[in-house]
């Protein structure tokens, strides 16, 4: 169902994508383009609740810009609360007044977790509160289950999708211009 939905709402595209690890695909999901339509960013966001729903999470915490409207769609089903975590000057940091409380569970939710990054940054973020971090979830594993936060980790899909380091990519190779469409603004 949630491939159908991908693929329905236009998510899941071809080309050739600098990720926002740095490493190139020529897949790529921006669920932006999922949650352009609320319906289906209610049934995602509501099946992820269901998968945390066993961890008695207190705060849904997602990275801007992939986890905001997760975490709020998910939030909502778990009735917790919901933040994201946004750079400044580079790092990633809670602001707008968002806290965590020391003990507080919470949940790190990401649209899609490649390498991981992002959810790292997040799960620092709220050790440094005292949080206790109980799990992350996704809408798409596209890890290739090399991914370990330390935390149990749930997702909705997993894609194998090709990745490519960037002196390793073929379509790099093939003069083929790559598009950025991250959120991490990489040169």
């Amino acid at each position: 169902m949630i491939k159908e939905i991908l693929e329905k709402t236009g998510a899941l595209m071809e080309g050739h994508f600098i990720l926002s690890s740095g490493k190139h695909s020529s897949r790529y999901v921006q669920c932006a383009r999922l949650f352009e339509f609320p319906e289906y960013g209610d049934i995602v966001g509501e099946e992820l609740a269901k998968l945390l729903r066993k961890y008695d999470v207190e705060t849904v915490v997602g990275p801007a810009m992939g986890g905001v409207i997760l975490s709020y769609v998910v939030a909502r089903y778990l009735k917790a609360r919901s933040l994201f975590a946004e750079r400044e000057n580079g790092v990633m940091k809670l602001r707008r007044g968002f806290f965590v409380r020391p003990g507080e569970k919470a949940a790190v939710v990401e649209d899609v977790v490649t390498t991981g990054g992002s959810v790292r940054e997040v799960i620092e973020i709220l050790k440094e509160y005292g949080a206790n971090v109980v799990c992350v979830g996704s809408i798409i594993d596209r890890s290739g289950g090399k991914v370990d936060f330390g935390v149990p980790f749930e997702s909705l899909l997993k894609l194998d999708l090709p990745i490519y380091n960037p002196e390793d990519c073929p379509l790099c190779k093939q003069g083929i211009p790559a598009e950025k469409p991250g959120s991490r603004g990489l040169k």
